[in-house]
Formats: structure tokens, sequence, C-alpha cells
């Protein structure tokens, strides 16, 4: 058996990253919105329940965040819309460095020649420190993470969509797969707690759900495990008496995946009513155009 804790790690200042802080667009810039119907319904349907007091959960891989779109995120987070952020590993691995290095994302196929792909000791190292902390005081994964962003004072945490929930206490769950993060490959990594933080961040998945009567539901950028943990929480939901229909399912992404489709957009509605849309696009162009949206009809309900 390999012995983990000999695992050899390098400090993430010695690592070149493909995406950087400074590069990433802001909520003003001027863009041009894309022409979707499906699109435009989304954005009418979550402005709709928004203004009903529905719930909104946003679910989103890491892809999501090495983009730049987390600004997007955190604004409408702020002005109460989204009411759950889910993710999956990826992306609290992500926002974790935006929020303390300013830069993420590595030369996988670099690292991999020499087995250094994913070993920086810091992001691991830190990021597990904070899991493991939090999982023995029964916090979930994603709470932890916001925690230790906030206690670290970093100096991009404002960019953190971890912080931000953390901050203006919005439940943020992180659904993971033992094996599948670059932290797993830390000495300091602990699946037992792993496991714990993770499941108790299901746990809290499946109570947001349970309050989506005529609310949203929207997956960005995961093909496999937020469609797979959503209709899992669901089902939970619905076993335990809560009174899930009639509920709004998008998935945005650049290909039109099986899993999306089907566990978010079509079995869920079917099922229970409402309305299931497909938007394919690019994040950079979708999620900004749904965020100018979704302003403007809110905007234009006030009026």
């Amino acid at each position: 058996m390999l012995d983990f804790s000999k695992i050899k790690t390098y400090s993430v200042k010695n690592r070149t990253h493909k995406e950087k802080l400074a590069k990433f667009p802001d909520v003003n810039d001027p863009i041009e919105i894309m022409d979707d119907k499906q699109l435009s319904e989304l954005a009418e349907r979550i402005v709709a329940a928004f203004k009903n007091g529905k719930q909104v959960i946003f679910m989103m891989g890491g892809h999501v965040i090495k983009t730049g779109m987390a600004p997007f995120i955190i604004d409408l987070m702020k002005r109460g819309i989204i009411k759950h952020i889910a993710t999956n590993g990826s992306t609290s691995i992500h926002d974790f460095e935006i929020a303390t290095i300013g830069e993420t994302s590595e030369d996988v196929e670099a690292g991999i020649k020499n087995g250094s792909f994913g070993m920086v000791d810091e992001t691991g190292r830190l990021m597990n420190e904070a899991i493991n902390e939090g999982a023995l005081k029964d916090l979930g994964y994603g709470f932890s993470i916001g925690k230790k962003i906030n206690d670290l004072n970093s100096d991009n945490k404002n960019n953190s969509v971890f912080y931000n929930a953390y901050k203006l206490e919005i439940p943020i769950s992180v659904h993971v797969a033992i094996g599948n993060d670059t932290i797993h490959q830390h000495p300091r990594c602990d699946g037992s707690l792993l496991g714990k933080a993770t499941y108790s961040d299901f746990k809290l998945l499946a109570d947001s759900i349970g309050k989506m009567r005529d609310g949203v539901v929207v997956n960005i950028g995961s093909a496999v495990v937020l469609p797979e943990t959503f209709l899992k929480a669901l089902t939970i939901a619905r076993n335990l008496g809560c009174n899930v229909e009639n509920i709004t399912a998008a998935n945005l992404d650049m290909n039109d995946h099986y899993r999306p489709r089907v566990n978010i957009v079509e079995r869920p509605v079917k099922a229970l009513g409402g309305r299931g849309l497909v938007i394919i696009g690019r994040h950079e162009k979708t999620i900004p155009s749904l965020y100018k949206l979704i302003i403007s009809k809110l905007t234009h309900h006030l009026e």
C-alpha cells in the first residue's frame, strides 16, 4: 500500500497559474446580452421567485470560478436573490485560491509528468485544516471554507463566493467524491472528516430543496456530481413529506450533457410539475447575460 504521508508538496508561490483575478470582469462592464428566449424566461422566473419569497438555488462547477464569473453570483447573493449555493470540490478550490492568492488553475499535463499536479502545499494544507476542524465541530465543508477565508482575512476575500456566503449567512454546500479533487492528494486530508463534512452539506442541500416549491434551481457547469446529488436530495425531501412542486429547473453549460438534462431539467419537472430549461453557451456569455436580464427585470418590476 502506498504511504500517503510521504507525498511531496511544493509552495504555491512556485506554481504558474493560468487564471488571474486581475483579468476577471466586473458586473458593471457593458456586454451584449444573449438573444435567447429560454435565458430571458429563466431570468423572469428567478425574479418572480425572489419577489414571492421562494427558493432560488444555484449549483456550480469549478469552471464558473475559473472564468471569473464569481462577481455576478456574489451580487445576486448580496441582493438576496440566491438563497443557496451548491458546488463540487473543484469550485471550492478555485474560489479559495482566488481569495488567498488572486490566481488559480495550473498546467495539468506538465504536472502529471513529474507527479506535481495538484501538489501545492498551501491550498491543500489550509483547506484540509478548515474541513477537518469544521467537521469536528459539526460544520459543513462549505461553511468551514468560508470561515477559513474570513479568519485568514485574505486580501481578495470579497471576490470569494464562499466568504460572501459565510458573511451573508447563505447556505453553501460542497458535494465531493473522495479522490476527485487535488486537495485529497495532500497528506493532511482525512477521508473520514472529509466525508463527515460533505455529508453535512448533503443534508443542508436536502433541507433547502425541501423548501423549493414554486422555486428555481439552476445548474451551471456540473455534468455529473451535482445533477446526481440534486436528484438524491430531492428524493429525500419528498420522502420526508416536503411539498416540492411546480419548480423551474435550468441547466446552463457549453454542451448538452445527459445527467443535467435528465436529472435536473426533465425528471423532476415531469414528476412534480413546472418548467425545464436548457441554455447552451459559454459561461463567460450566459452568466453575465443572465445577470443583466435579472437586474433589468428586477428594476422593471420595482418601477
